[in-house]
């Protein structure tokens, strides 16, 4: 009967993973075409539309998982898919292409994610955000929000980020048609995240492995695989500003807007102790943030360091 079960919540998790990282891909490149149609320029589509949309699966399942009352499995996802986006997806993306960034730019979303995840670090440690901690946090991406737009305005010149035109350019659709397809993606998303939070769950219980780890491990990588898709492309396409923004955007949304929407829906309270995980995921961040800071190019060998830093950090984990 538990063999049957763990199979059947394997299913759920794999079917959930597929639908979640095809919908969340279409969904980000609907906003982007939206973004286009509208007028938006491509500096804010880099900054907005591509790093924190990829968050979408993230928003979706810490959510689900806060109002079933899995407190310990939205936070491991936040905590783990921030530790993945700058090891995991940063790394291979290197690993790819070298890249290097834009230096007034990513010290500036360097910055602002840096300051996202130590104020998501500072109010987790002691295992609860309340209801007014977490309208704390929704406020502070709204702000984040309107400094990377107000930022990328006087940023008139081309080249911060810069995205191809024919990627994004919607292949002959007006806005109404590109808004439902978009909503569709988004249902799709909505869809793909309950089946991942329900598989994940089950597995959890079966294997008597804690949410948290789920959280951490699976569920974490499951919701970065938009950023990993968006990384990779990225780097074949040699865009290095989109590469770097991508997972600084992603990772300041979740600190903040996920977070803060996860303590809004549930309890706010989780039983897991993530402090040596958060440890790890401000080490990282920082580590990241030099790295990219510096306007040197990041090499081969430095996105694998990422990647075996991630890996040191699920043994951590467990």
């Amino acid at each position: 009967m538990e063999g049957r079960a763990v199979i059947g919540a394997a299913v759920l998790v794999v079917i959930g993973l597929v639908l979640l990282t095809v919908a969340a891909d279409r969904l980000v490149l609907s906003a982007a075409r939206l973004a286009r149609i509208w007028g938006m320029s491509a500096i804010l589509i880099g900054a907005l539309v591509i790093g924190m949309g990829t968050s979408a699966p993230e928003l979706l399942v810490s959510v689900l998982a806060a109002a079933r009352g899995e407190m310990d499995m939205a936070i491991g996802n936040i905590v783990g898919s921030n530790v993945a986006n700058l090891s995991l997806v940063l790394g291979v993306s290197v690993m790819i292409l070298p890249v290097a960034g834009h230096l007034h730019t990513i010290k500036r979303e360097g910055i602002l994610m840096l300051a996202g995840v130590i104020a998501f670090s500072a109010l987790a440690w002691e295992g609860t955000i309340s209801t007014v901690e977490g309208a704390g946090l929704i406020v502070g991406i709204v702000i984040s929000a309107f400094l990377l737009v107000s930022w990328s305005r006087r940023d008139v010149a081309e080249g911060i980020v810069k995205l191809d035109a024919d990627t994004f350019a919607p292949p002959g659709k007006g806005a109404a048609v590109e808004l439902t397809v978009g909503l569709i993606a988004l249902a799709a998303t909505l869809v793909g995240a309950d089946l991942l939070v329900r598989g994940a769950r089950i597995v959890a219980i079966e294997l008597g492995l804690s949410q948290g780890f789920i959280g951490l491990s699976l569920v974490a990588v499951g919701t970065s695989l938009p950023e990993l898709a968006t990384g990779i492309a990225a780097a074949r396409r040699r865009e290095n500003a989109l590469v770097i923004g991508n997972v600084l955007g992603s990772n300041l949304f979740n600190s903040l807007g996920v977070a803060g929407a996860a303590a809004l829906s549930g309890s706010g309270t989780f039983t897991a102790d993530f402090r040596v995980p958060i440890i790890f995921m401000l080490v990282i961040s920082t580590l990241a943030g030099v790295l990219t800071a510096t306007g040197n190019r990041l090499v081969r060998w430095e996105g694998a360091a990422l990647v075996v830093a991630y890996v040191g950090f699920l043994a951590l984990a467990l």
